[in-house]
């Protein structure tokens, strides 16, 4: 029975459970465009230009996947 309850407690949140774990997936994906960007940067300062735009073109498609996620909650939801 008590299974049943905490189900019955979880149900109110599941659509912010479920961004919570659709998060997480653009966080990593961020950390990693910038990590990699940071590299490149150290590597070779001349290509800082080129550099600097595919790190804000490889942010905003992780963004997008994060933005998808806060939305599909509320469309799905009820």
């Amino acid at each position: 029975m008590a299974a049943t309850e905490t189900l019955a407690a979880v149900t109110g949140s599941l659509g912010s459970i479920g961004y919570g774990l659709a998060a997480i997936g653009p966080g990593i994906g961020v950390g990693i465009v910038f990590g990699n960007g940071t590299q490149a940067l150290a590597r070779q300062p001349e290509a800082a230009g080129l550099i600097r735009a595919n790190q804000i073109l490889g942010f905003a498609f992780c963004e997008a996947l994060a933005l998808i996620g806060i939305v599909l909650p509320f469309v799905y939801g009820q």
